[in-house]
């Protein structure tokens, strides 16, 4: 993947007509498919045309190349994650509501993903790809601006935390962590995550030591 042209991780061409959407959503369901069996780097767009049963021609109508793809399908994960954040601190009632709200999200966040063998290694794909990671911070940091929206009118007036600093560095610190649980075995990443929680509920709205 060469980082050097941005453009490369963006639609060619977004499908307009019903017919183009299918196209593309099959093209994503395959390239899926293959980046769960093999991961991001194995994957060939020659090899994700056959399989799509699609001319290699289409494939890069839409997709001028295979970081396009990857980003594609880390918006689709990154999308229902902001969704299900999004409806969880609708209503937060006090900051230990939050912190619970947190706690619960992470829960969830490991059951809906442990089962769905694309999601990882669309994920691992960021890491190996400059642009591709900059979505995901980005993506983490949006995160943090649902949640600390969430939790500003509880705070208290003489708070001395770096609220945007410490939200953002959370919320990529624990998108992280609940990948690496998703790798890990069930036992372990069970008692991880538990751990994981217990930080969180005594340091993420902890003041700063004098």
């Amino acid at each position: 993947m060469n980082p050097d042209n941005p453009d490369r991780i963006n639609f060619r061409k977004r499908p307009q007509q019903e017919r183009s959407i299918q196209r593309v959503d099959a093209i994503l369901s395959v390239a899926a498919a293959l980046i769960a069996e093999k991961g991001v780097s194995a994957m060939k767009m020659t090899e994700l045309a056959t399989v799509a049963a699609i001319p290699i021609g289409s494939v890069y109508q839409y997709f001028p190349d295979k970081a396009a793809i990857v980003r594609a399908l880390l918006e689709r994960h990154s999308s229902r994650i902001r969704q299900k954040v999004g409806e969880a601190f609708a209503f937060v009632a006090s900051l230990d509501h939050a912190i619970e709200l947190v706690c619960t999200m992470i829960d969830w966040y490991y059951r809906e993903f442990r089962s769905d063998p694309a999601y990882i290694g669309v994920w691992l794909g960021t890491d190996i790809d400059r642009d591709i990671l900059q979505l995901n911070i980005q993506h983490s940091n949006r995160v943090a601006e649902i949640f600390l929206e969430s939790i500003r009118p509880f705070l208290p007036a003489e708070s001395r935390i770096d609220l945007e600093a410490r939200t953002q560095l959370f919320s990529h610190l624990i998108g992280a962590s609940i990948r690496f649980a998703i790798v890990s075995e069930d036992e372990m990443a069970l008692r991880m995550l538990y751990e994981l929680k217990q930080v969180i509920h005594v340091t993420l709205l902890a003041e700063p030591a004098q």
